[in-house]
């Protein structure tokens, strides 16, 4: 888990140390995130990891599953900056209208508008645009 992590705004500024603006997956495991609905990330290539023998994918994903997180939304190619943008919007929209909502049906609801809203624009007829994003946990 030690190559996956989180690179956050001025990270290039520090010089190293525990507070370096980068967050290993390694670090995130080891929080205590027992009280967190949910953790979205967004960026390209976040539910990515490596391949451990009897283990599984190291990589984010693991690490906030091991820190409690209950659920959590992430991607596994790069996206379209726009088509994320949208796709999130509708997904927050879902999930803040009713608490009974699931993550899972969020987000599949937000791919599916974004399918049928945006076909000739983004493409969205093709599962690169729409589907990159995953739900896992609750």
């Amino acid at each position: 888990m030690v190559l996956s992590g989180i690179v956050l705004a001025g990270a290039n500024a520090n010089s190293g140390g525990p507070d370096d603006g980068i967050w290993s997956a390694e670090e995130v495991a080891s929080l205590d995130l027992r009280g967190t609905e949910l953790v979205v990330l967004s960026a390209c290539e976040t539910g990515l990891g490596e391949v451990a023998s009897s283990e599984g994918v190291m990589g984010l994903r693991r690490a906030f599953a091991l820190s409690g997180t209950q659920s959590l939304v992430m991607s596994l190619w790069a996206v379209d900056d726009e088509a994320t943008q949208q796709l999130m919007g509708s997904f927050y929209r879902s999930r803040l209208k009713g608490r009974k909502i699931t993550t899972l049906a969020a987000l599949r609801q937000a791919q599916l508008e974004l399918l049928k809203s945006n076909r000739q624009r983004f493409g969205a007829g093709k599962p690169g645009t729409w589907a990159a994003s995953i739900s896992s946990g609750k």
